[in-house]
């Protein structure tokens, strides 16, 4: 009996191949646990057909977006280390309180609503914080950012002008 073999002709998108050679490469880097050297990165793209000119605009792309990732880590660490610094306020404001109600009246009372209140307050603080999506946390972090470029140009200028002024 013959065996037929059939050669379908396959084709892929641009996005499948990418997707392919991301993880055959991620895969071939795993499990020679090395890294790429710049040479053979130029090698690939020449196989691959894609110019240097490509490749170097792609690198500096890649390398923006690991800026602002780390960025964006930046400021969401710094989110965190502001709302724990509020809730151990909430926390010692409210225990303080507690305590004096319990202390002056025998029981709880007016402090639970003081509580509820400020734990609502709290929440919302914590919902917001820990929100990394929307239209409201790409603005915070544009300010935050805005601030912080404006907070370097300043240090720069000032450590130039002290420079020129040391001799």
């Amino acid at each position: 009996m013959a065996v037929f073999e059939t050669r379908v002709t396959r084709t892929y998108s641009q996005e499948d191949i990418q997707q392919i050679l991301h993880l055959a490469i991620a895969r071939q880097a795993d499990d020679e646990n090395k890294e790429f050297s710049y040479d053979q990165l130029l090698e690939i793209a020449a196989e691959l057909e894609i110019s240097p000119e490509i490749l170097q605009q792609a690198e500096r792309d890649w390398l923006d977006q690991q800026g602002e990732m780390l960025q964006r880590q930046a400021f969401n660490a710094h989110r965190h280390g502001r709302f724990k610094k509020r809730f151990g306020n909430y926390a010692i404001v409210n225990v303080f309180l507690l305590t004096v109600d319990l202390l002056g009246g025998g029981g709880l009372s007016w402090s639970l609503y003081i509580l509820l209140c400020c734990g609502l307050g709290a929440g919302l603080d914590a919902w917001n914080t820990f929100q990394t999506k929307g239209e409201d946390y790409e603005l915070a972090f544009q300010r935050w950012r805005r601030k912080h470029q404006v907070k370097k140009f300043f240090n720069t200028v000032v450590n130039r002008w002290l420079k020129a002024w040391q001799f």
